[in-house]
């Protein structure tokens, strides 16, 4: 196989492919492998025996319980496990010559996170994080439009499940968000103004947070898994124009201020809708990713932009447990004057 940078023969040849970690998701990436042109998904690997099985029989893959058996024989894995095993296993394949897809979050650690950036660019192997929005149709068809956000509203709500719940909703749900908003806009963060609570689980399950960047751009952001519905959308404001994403329906609505020089109309705007294919983003996603391994392009979403997100949805996640203490903290000192006044 050749190096990140490509060869001609590159092209000629099939990209040998595994998934670690074939849970719910894990399982639509081995399918959207074997889908895949000059591609063969070699093997599964799940401590899981049942879950491997079902997928490698599904598939015609090799069942694996220690993806340790899978060093040094595959090109390209996705790391689709909890996120406290990512760094390990990102780590071993990439040391092994492997390029690596992780998902979301990158790793628990910023640490991580730097380590794994550098061991790819010394052994000059791909590091793409998947945060999957980023090849949403409406995200796509919004990009040519966006010129210099000022404001930026994002809502991201789902039913509670169990499955995810190994990190909070800022670091499952919000930190779609937050590299989407972090990429759009393009600066420093300034502040940050962070609440939320836990509701269901032990982790913090509703949060919102006000980020206000260094171009004067501001975003407020609310991710909640304890909704009863399930939506996301996202409305960026701009100067002479403003932009409705609708990211589970695909739908994006672009009002901006009606030129000049064009045809008087019964209103100072123009209104365009745009009902998007609704597509297939891993799928897009994957094929993304083998592209950059043939090419040695850089991914859409690099480990800098993984990291990135994290560290910022690390800052969030501090912010929202000071409040917590903070009001934890009043509250006892509320209850103890009202006993000294009962006293």
């Amino acid at each position: 196989m050749p190096d990140a940078g490509g060869h001609n023969s590159a092209l000629m040849q099939k990209i040998r492919a595994a998934v670690i970690g074939v849970g719910y998701l894990g399982r639509f990436h081995a399918q959207k492998y074997a889908q895949a042109a000059q591609c063969e998904l070699i093997a599964v690997a799940d401590a899981r025996q049942e879950a491997r099985d079902k997928v490698a029989a599904e598939l015609g893959a090799r069942s694996v319980a220690d993806y340790r058996e899978l060093l040094g024989a595959v090109d390209a894995v996705s790391v689709v496990t909890p996120t406290p095993a990512h760094f390990a296993i990102a780590r071993d394949f990439l040391a092994a010559g492997a390029h690596v897809l992780v998902e979301k979050p990158i790793t628990e650690t910023s640490a991580e996170a730097r380590e794994l950036i550098e061991l790819a660019a010394r052994s000059e192997r791909i590091l793409q994080v998947g945060h999957l929005e980023r090849f949403n149709a409406a995200i796509l068809a919004a990009e040519p439009h966006l010129r210099s956000p000022r404001f930026v509203e994002c809502h991201r709500l789902a039913p509670y499940r169990d499955r995810g719940t190994d990190v909070n909703v800022v670091l499952d749900l919000m930190i779609h968000d937050i590299d989407i908003v972090q990429t759009i806009v393009g600066a420093p963060i300034l502040t940050i103004d962070a609440v939320g609570t836990p509701v269901f689980s032990d982790e913090i399950d509703i949060a919102n947070a006000r980020i206000r960047f260094a171009n004067g751009c501001v975003a407020n952001a609310t991710a909640s898994r304890v909704s009863l519905k399930t939506e996301r959308k996202m409305r960026i404001f701009e100067d002479d124009a403003y932009l409705s994403l609708d990211l589970q329906q695909k739908i994006l609505t672009v009002i901006r201020k009606r030129d000049p020089s064009a045809a008087p109309g019964p209103l100072p705007v123009t209104i365009e809708e745009q009902n998007l294919d609704q597509g297939d983003a891993l799928k897009a996603e994957i094929e993304s990713f083998l592209d950059c391994i043939r090419t040695g392009r850089p991914p859409v979403v690099s480990g800098e932009a993984g990291l990135m997100a994290l560290e910022t949805a690390m800052r969030i996640t501090e912010q929202v447990h000071q409040s917590l203490a903070d009001r934890a903290a009043h509250a006892t000192t509320a209850s103890a004057g009202k006993a000294d006044r009962r006293g």
